[in-house]
């Protein structure tokens, strides 16, 4: 039987409705061109609840079941906490964390209780270390590997599974973009990296698969970090990143 993803922004090979603005409906016309699969668009704000629910309603109106949830939506800017404003710091709690809470529940609710499912929150390394710049990020995304071990806990017996993905610097993503990727490269700190390189789009593709797949059956609760070894080796200097950060945000 064909699988239905519901997806904070994407995850490609099944049946899918992806949620966002206007971006979704441009990643669903390549989507369905590329695997011949329907992909819904969907609109809706993790932070508020009920577009959540309405969305969902949509997608199962549309499919009659949903698998797999991908939380991915996420806001970040390079910027140190002292510039950092508290509106600033709360969008980015409200989006990363409350968003991925909210969506997972609301889900639940309306059909993994009883049906089960898989849930893959993507979040980050930053806080394994305290990365220089990052500190709204960082608490967002180590709020969310708590949250993927205890909802774990407590829906496991629902038949619902739920891990983190931590990518580390992608080429190709707005991330790299705008969190230093090309100062990195300019800087020779890839090499720095076990692996020598960064990682590109199909390896976190691959790893948000093996998570969502029967492959990773008995896997739930964890956390897979896809990041060549990064976060190990590589520069942590706050110093040479403040050239690259944005010098206050307010939002």
């Amino acid at each position: 039987m064909q699988e239905l993803s519901l997806a904070t922004p994407g995850l490609a090979g099944c049946s899918q409705a992806l949620s966002g603005g206007f971006l979704s409906f441009q990643a669903s016309k390549k989507l369905v061109a590329a695997t011949g699969q329907q992909c819904l668009p969907l609109c809706m704000d993790v932070r508020q609840p009920q577009t959540i629910a309405a969305a969902v309603d949509e997608a199962l109106r549309e499919f009659q079941r949903i698998d797999i949830l991908i939380n991915g939506a996420a806001g970040n800017f390079l910027c140190p906490a002292s510039a950092l404003s508290f509106n600033a710091f709360k969008t980015v709690i409200d989006i990363d964390t409350l968003g991925t809470f909210n969506t997972s529940k609301v889900l639940f609710e309306k059909y993994f209780r009883d049906h089960g499912g898989l849930i893959v929150n993507i979040t980050a390394t930053l806080s394994y270390r305290g990365q220089a710049l990052q500190v709204h990020a960082g608490a967002a995304k180590a709020a969310i590997d708590a949250m993927t071990r205890h909802l774990a806990v407590e829906w496991g017996p629902n038949n619902i599974r739920v891990n983190s993905l931590a990518p580390g610097p992608i080429t190709g993503t707005e991330g790299f973009r705008r969190l230093g990727g090309k100062f990195a490269e300019k800087s020779n700190q890839l090499s720095a990296i076990p692996l020598q390189r960064a990682g590109n789009k199909t390896e976190i593709a691959h790893s948000a698969l093996y998570l969502a797949s029967p492959l990773s059956s008995y896997v739930t609760g964890t956390t897979l970090v896809v990041d060549g070894g990064s976060w190990l080796t590589s520069p942590n200097s706050f110093s040479a990143l403040l050239g690259i950060a944005s010098s206050s945000a307010k939002l």
